[in-house]
């Protein structure tokens, strides 16, 4: 009826049916895994862009003026003066001062006590 061939051709059949089958539930679910992070990536993107507009929408000039005008008394805001807004030639420039490290000794280990270790075979 069977031979001993046919019985492994069938095993060996089975066996190849079942891998294909594990192979392909594993890419199926590591599709739905990207699809899944690519919701996310989407979902992300489409946040920052809401904040930028809203960002956009809170940093209006027109808006922070009647916000000012409306707190003025507790902010205590002033208009700027033309004199407060100067170019980078006009600062007055700082003194350069270096100074010369080259003469100063640093009290490290080395220079306080000589090294009294013993190596090898020399002997003192």
């Amino acid at each position: 009826m069977f031979r001993t061939s046919d019985i492994v051709l069938i095993a060996v059949m089975v066996g190849a049916a079942a891998f294909t089958y594990k192979t392909k539930d594993e890419a199926e679910n590591q599709l739905k895994a990207v699809n899944k992070i690519e919701a996310q990536i989407r979902f992300e993107e489409d946040t920052i862009d809401l904040l930028k507009a809203d960002w956009s929408l809170l940093t209006q000039p027109s808006r922070l003026q009647k916000l000012s005008q409306v707190y003025e008394t507790e902010l205590k805001l002033q208009p700027v003066d033309a004199r407060q807004i100067v170019g980078l030639n006009d600062l007055p420039v700082r003194p350069l001062t270096i100074e010369d490290i080259t003469a100063e000794r640093f009290g490290g280990v080395a220079e306080a006590v000589p090294d009294q270790t013993v190596t090898g075979g020399i002997a003192r």
